[in-house]
C-alpha cells in the first residue's frame, strides 16, 4: 500500500520543489555555463527498479574531459576534473537538484537506495541479495546517511536492505531530515 501512496508523494514533493525553486536552477545553470565550457547538465546511464536503465540528471560539477562511466572515487585524480563551482555544489549537494525531473518521471523516488551506475556490478549484484534492486532509486538514501562515499559496496546494499525492510512514511521522513542535517554538516562526502 505504502509503496503506490509513496508514488503520490514523491511526485508531488518534487513538483513543489521545482515550483518553489526553479530561480535558484537558473543561476546555477548561469553560473556553471560562466564558469567552464560545455553543458550545463550531466547525464549518465545509472540503474533503476528492476535493473532498467535510465540517464539520470545532474548539474555537471566536472570537466568535460572527464571520464563519463567511472564512479569519482575510482578516478585516480578526480580533484583535477572538479571544475571550480563544481566543488561548491557537490559539497553541498546542489549537483543533484536535477533529479527531481527524474523524480517527476517515475525514474527515482525522493528516498531510496542511491542508483549505480550501470556498470558497477559489484554494488548491483550485492543490491539482489537484499532486494534493493526492486524499489525506485532514492535522491537520498539510508546508505547515504550512514556513511555515503565512505561505504564498500557490500556495506551500502546492507543499508539498501534494510531500507527495504522498514521503507514506510515515517521512514522516509526520517531520511529527509538527517539527509539534510549530513548535507549542510557535509559528513560522508569525500569530494
Amino acid at each position: 500500500m505504502y509503496k503506490t501512496v509513496k508514488r503520490i508523494l514523491d511526485f508531488s514533493a518534487a513538483l513543489i520543489a521545482v515550483l518553489l525553486i526553479w530561480p535558484f536552477f537558473l543561476v546555477i545553470m548561469l553560473i556553471i555555463a560562466v564558469d567552464s565550457k560545455g553543458p550545463v547538465f550531466f547525464v549518465q546511464k545509472r540503474v533503476k527498479k528492476d535493473k532498467k536503465l535510465f540517464n539520470i540528471y545532474k548539474f555537471r560539477t566536472m570537466r568535460t574531459d572527464t571520464p563519463k562511466d567511472l564512479a569519482t572515487d575510482l578516478l585516480e585524480n578526480p580533484q583535477f576534473f572538479i571544475t571550480g563551482v563544481g566543488r561548491f555544489l557537490r559539497k553541498y549537494s546542489l549537483d543533484e537538484l536535477p533529479q527531481l525531473f527524474n523524480i517527476l518521471r517515475g525514474d527515482m523516488a525522493v528516498v531510496g537506495p542511491r542508483p549505480a551506475l550501470f556498470n558497477q556490478y559489484d554494488l548491483i549484484e550485492e543490491r539482489d541479495k537484499v532486494g534493493a534492486n526492486s524499489v525506485r532509486p532514492g535522491l537520498t538514501g539510508w546508505a547515504q546517511i550512514n556513511g555515503r562515499d565512505e561505504l564498500t559496496s557490500k556495506q551500502k546494499a546492507a543499508f539498501d536492505g534494510e531500507y527495504v525492510k522498514r521503507m514506510s512514511f515515517g521512514f522516509d521522513l526520517k531520511c529527509c531530515l538527517l539527509s539534510v542535517k549530513r548535507v549542510f554538516a557535509h559528513e560522508g562526502v569525500k569530494l
